[in-house]
């Protein structure tokens, strides 16, 4: 395998950055506003999941206690 150059690097490295499709500024906010509610979405039913089995588990030690 042939070593490259750091300047060689260099010119390969811009010309792979040029052939990029970079998203639209509004393509970035869309795709951030959509990670943020997901993750509230799932957040809350987790928040909701763990509730249940917190007050199961509860229910279940007073039974024994």
């Amino acid at each position: 395998m042939a070593k490259t150059s750091p300047l060689e690097f260099m010119r390969q490295v811009s010309a792979e950055t040029r052939k990029v499709a970079w998203p639209t500024r509004r393509e970035t906010v869309m795709t951030a506003v959509m990670v943020l509610i997901m993750a509230s979405l799932l957040g809350l039913f987790f928040l909701g999941v763990d509730s249940i089995f917190d007050a199961l588990v509860r229910f279940l030690l007073s039974l024994a206690g």
